[in-house]
């Protein structure tokens, strides 16, 4: 089928021309400066005359690439064109496409401009940006590229299970839903929106108060390294009045106190950062894709077609468990937005028992009966985390050694978290073998319960470190096509007993073969988008 070739919005003709513009106002400058200090022929008059004629020539390229960049949807793929000087061609076939998510920042939204990104199967990064479109131009898009690929899957899915046959009533009444309007699945309460706020601690969020101290301490000549406020804090209860007068133990104090102003800091930073990013969130079902959109400042839209989910984990840290709330995640083989995993929250936080039902709708999965490793890991971990325990207290004897730190001997405490440690990571351990899933359940800081059909498995694998090949167990590592996995490791089963181990590797291959062969004769999707 033939397409029309749409360009992008005019102003990112102008944006394209400013940005370009700037880098070529620049590079004359940074050229100028250095070469002059090489060679005494080079005057810095020059910047003069070969900066407007860079700025002239990178607005000229921001035009040219506007005008040669070109999108279309066709039958088989969407393509882009690209380049003004090297020209780049991309088909994308709608097969591969996993997601399409719209962002708008805050102007975007009063000039109406959303940028569109298309994020496919076992991709690194973005495969196509459309920087950006109209609102409409962005909803249509979405809603054109979602049909076409429920499209190509139904004409794939009909030719495998009825090749002479057609489409039966049934199949054509679910497929034109996607033409209709989302019916919502879940809606995040302002009360579940507070609870995930005050419940989440996001490390990235760790940026903004250290990047508030360098400019507080660049802003404030006097202080040095170290902020005033932040002495001044630390001074009534032992802290240096500087850092040129200070002492050993006055150094401790004021690190001590800085690292529970930075925790506090990152806490808030977070919860911020988390009531922005997921205010308004909503997640809907349109045909056989999930559809969603969340954001205050910055707005998130985008469509996950539910045969490309690899995986469901359930996820839920200790204050989410002590409050009785957890979050479902929905995991791609493609690049996503989230982590820069392929990973999309389809829950960011319901009740627990909510959770777990919604995951079971999912899934079709049964209540998992979870199994736990041996004993005998658990003895492995009491080990390991004494080796721990006793590199603190040599570090503690080591600085006492170099500085004179009194009473060094008080780090031993650590030693009373170790059986603790190792009892609270032996029983958030758990692994369940159903008739079509595998589940997994690891991790104490950040639990993750993770649901994976058998034919979304690419491979199982029995690993063994040397310390575990002399007690005799093994781990089990399974392997999917979800880029999360490259960020929160492989899904695996720790420390099984070796036979235990081989048993469910031998299982876990008849069990995908068979899967695939029945996925095979089947039309079904194998997850359900009317989960709720």
């Amino acid at each position: 089928m033939p397409s029309e070739t749409n360009r992008l919005h005019p102003l990112s003709a102008v944006t394209l021309a400013l940005q370009r513009g700037l880098t070529g106002l620049s590079m004359p400058f940074f050229a100028v400066m250095i070469l002059s200090t090489v060679f005494d022929g080079v005057d810095i008059d020059w910047l003069f005359m070969l900066s407007p004629i860079g700025f002239v020539v990178g607005v000229g390229y921001g035009i040219a690439y506007y005008y040669r960049f070109t999108y279309a949807i066709t039958s088989r793929t969407f393509d882009v064109t690209s380049g003004v000087l090297s020209r780049r061609s991309r088909e994308i076939p709608y097969r591969r496409i996993q997601n399409v998510d719209v962002s708008q920042g805050v102007l975007y939204r009063i000039f109406g401009l959303a940028v569109v990104s298309l994020e496919t199967a076992g991709g690194g990064e973005t495969e196509a940006t459309l920087n950006f479109v109209s609102e409409a131009e962005a909803e249509r898009l979405r809603a054109e590229i979602r049909r076409q690929t429920a499209r190509v899957d139904g004409a794939s899915s009909d030719e495998r299970a009825a090749p002479a046959a057609g489409v039966d009533e049934t199949t054509r009444h679910d497929r034109s839903r996607s033409d209709r309007g989302p019916t919502l699945l879940f809606e995040l309460e302002p009360t579940e929106l507070l609870v995930y706020a005050l419940t989440s601690f996001r490390w990235g969020a760790a940026v903004f108060p250290i990047a508030l101290v360098i400019f507080l301490t660049s802003a404030d000549s006097g202080s040095g390294l170290v902020p005033a406020f932040v002495l001044e804090i630390a001074r009534p209860i032992g802290g240096p009045a500087s850092l040129d007068s200070a002492t050993v133990s006055s150094l401790l104090i004021l690190v001590a106190v800085t690292s529970l102003q930075w925790a506090v800091a990152t806490y808030v930073a977070s919860a911020i950062y988390t009531v922005a990013n997921y205010y308004g969130f909503r997640l809907g079902r349109a045909g056989d894709d999930f559809v969603y959109e969340r954001g205050l400042i910055q707005r998130y839209s985008g469509s996950i077609p539910v045969d490309k989910v690899q995986s469901v984990s359930i996820t839920e840290n200790p204050l989410q468990r002590l409050v009785g709330y957890a979050g479902l995640w929905v995991e791609t083989a493609g690049y996503g937005p989230e982590s820069s995993g392929g990973s999309q929250s389809a829950v960011p936080l319901a009740e627990t028992d909510r959770s777990y039902r919604f995951a079971e709708n999912l899934t079709g999965v049964e209540t998992p009966r979870f199994q736990r490793p041996p004993t005998l890991a658990r003895r492995r971990y009491l080990v390991r985390y004494s080796l721990i325990a006793a590199v603190v207290v040599a570090v503690a004897f080591g600085l006492a050694q170099v500085t004179g730190l009194e009473r060094w001997y008080l780090a031993a405490a650590v030693f009373v978290a170790v059986p603790i440690a190792a009892h609270l990571k032996y029983v958030n351990l758990g692994y369940h073998v159903g008739d079509d899933h595998l589940v997994i359940r690891s991790g104490f800081w950040n639990r993750r319960t993770i649901v994976i059909p058998y034919y979304r498995i690419q491979t199982v694998s029995t690993r063994r470190s040397i310390f575990q090949r002399r007690l005799g167990l093994a781990s089990l590592a399974v392997d999917t096509a979800s880029s999360r996995t490259f960020s929160w490791g492989t899904p695996t089963v720790p420390d099984l007993e070796l036979e235990t181990a081989r048993e469910l590797h031998g299982s876990g291959r008849e069990r995908l073969q068979s899967a695939v062969r029945e996925r095979a004769r089947s039309d079904e999707t194998g997850l359900s988008v009317d989960f709720t």
